[in-house]
């Protein structure tokens, strides 16, 4: 699911927890960077101290009476025999000395590892200790995992002349502070691991607090149909912006309102319109013969023709077989019209099925009740027009059918009353699913499609359902559910 398709609540959620996870690193990177910071001016304070004592001791033995040497490059080595070492004791120092030409001369260095200081200062080394306004250089380098500082400096007579290079060798041992370091982690890992399960249940409360109004609005208008009465939203102490969506929807409620009655009395009619003219049509099929017979009796009448009496009484038979039509046609509007009026009893529909079916002549019908006595309180006559309807279409529906099966069965399942007529005839197309139970629509050539949306009003008329699946040139299956109480 994308981020954009998450509600507004769980939205808030993640972004107050990812907040919160972003703080925590954002601090701990922080922490470690400040800490590299600090390690490092205090490794470069150390050694600047201890660079400082160095040059304070070399100082006072060069200018001291025990020295007996004279004070020029030729004679370092001989000047710092023994002290260089006392002072690299002290100092806890690897103490080399260079003379002007980048040559070691003399090393407090000693055991079977060599030195890693050189045995030849490189000339950049020489030049930037030479460039340098304070005549001092410090290089930094990497060595089996160990920060090894090189510091260059000067070594001066009384008279501030250079006379030699001293270079001091430096290991940085940050083992203390790593371990500081990591302590202090994994305390603020605890102290941020709390923080993280308080922020999920603030950021949960918080969420839920904000949207709850929204929630409200959303679910309103989830059950907001154009065909029920909408009601409105009352919020306490909404938000700014919660308050404008509510009385915006609120004012769509009435707006809707009444757009369905308006939508409902231009339903109204425009059925009755659509009615009026499959009425009007209707009563012109028949009246379009009668007028002919009527004027071709005119035409043709003779007072003394011998068969005028059996002319009058054909053209009679004509007339009142129209005049039928049209009482069948009017019938069967008033029925679809009114509503079904019910008259419950309690009844044994499996009887009742199969007296409707035994109307039928044709021997492909075939019942088969799952019990034997189902009762239920319906009304008689609407269940035999039920019957009658579905099982009519059914045989329309296999007149281009050679092995015709016409199969009808009765059940009770929870409660209800289940029957499925089936039939293994052409089905029914795509386009005229939906339109099966429209009124007048139909798929014979004759007939007004008033049927099936009449089956459809009685069943509904019993809180029941009627359904059908169908399939192209195998057959189509209606299945009606009726409670039994």
């Amino acid at each position: 699911m994308k981020l954009t398709q998450l509600s507004l609540r769980i939205r808030i959620f993640l972004s107050m927890i990812l907040l919160v996870l972003i703080a925590s690193v954002l601090i701990a990177v922080v922490t470690i960077y400040q800490y590299k910071e600090q390690t490092e001016e205090y490794n470069k304070g150390r050694l600047d101290r201890k660079e400082e004592s160095v040059k304070a001791a070399i100082n006072f033995w060069l200018n001291s009476s025990q020295n007996s040497y004279p004070l020029v490059t030729e004679k370092l080595a001989a000047i710092f025999k023994d002290k260089i070492y006392e002072i690299s004791e002290i100092e806890k120092l690897e103490i080399n000395i260079y003379d002007l030409e980048g040559n070691r001369v003399k090393s407090s260095h000693s055991g079977f590892v060599k030195s890693d200081a050189p045995d030849v200062l490189s000339d950049i080394t020489l030049k930037k200790i030479a460039n340098n306004f304070e005549h001092h250089y410090i290089n930094t380098k990497t060595i089996k995992g160990n920060d090894f500082q090189s510091s260059y400096s000067y070594i001066t007579d009384n008279k501030f002349k250079p006379i030699g290079i001293l270079n001091l060798q430096y290991v940085q041992d940050n083992t203390v502070q790593d371990k500081d370091l990591e302590e202090f982690l994994v305390r603020m890992g605890f102290v941020y691991f709390l923080m993280f399960l308080i922020a999920i249940g603030l950021a949960y409360f918080i969420s839920s607090y904000i949207t709850r109004n929204i929630k409200a609005v959303t679910d309103k208008m989830r059950q907001t149909s154009l065909t029920k009465r909408n009601e409105k939203i009352i919020l306490k102490n909404p938000s700014a912006e919660i308050f404008t969506l509510v009385n915006a929807y609120n004012n769509m409620v009435n707006e809707l309102e009444e757009s369905a009655v308006k939508l409902a009395k231009g339903e109204r009619e425009q059925a009755w319109r659509e009615m009026a003219k499959q009425v009007a049509h209707e009563i012109k099929n028949p009246l379009t013969p009668m007028r002919l017979t009527v004027q071709s009796f005119q035409r043709r009448f003779d007072a003394n023709d011998p068969k005028i009496y059996d002319k009058i009484n054909e053209y009679s038979k004509t007339l009142i077989q129209q005049i039928d039509t049209m009482s069948l046609i009017a019938s069967a509007f008033s029925d679809f019209a009114k509503m079904p009026t019910q008259k419950c009893e309690a009844l044994n529909v499996v009887e009742v099925v199969k007296h409707s079916i035994d109307i039928f002549s044709e021997d492909y019908i075939s019942y088969f009740p799952k019990q034997e006595i189902i009762i239920a309180e319906l009304d008689k006559t609407q269940l035999i027009r039920i019957m009658t309807n579905l099982v009519k279409n059914a045989t329309h529906a296999l007149e281009e059918v050679e092995n015709k099966k016409i199969e009808v069965s009765v059940e009770q399942d929870n409660g209800n009353v289940i029957i499925v007529v089936a039939d293994n005839g052409n089905g029914i197309s795509d386009e005229d699913k939906e339109r099966v139970f429209e009124p007048k629509f139909t798929t014979k050539s004759s007939g007004m499609g008033l049927g099936l949306p009449m089956v459809k009003n009685i069943v509904e008329a019993y809180n029941g359902t009627i359904t059908f699946t169908t399939q192209l040139y195998k057959g189509t299956v209606f299945k009606i559910v009726l409670p039994k109480k």
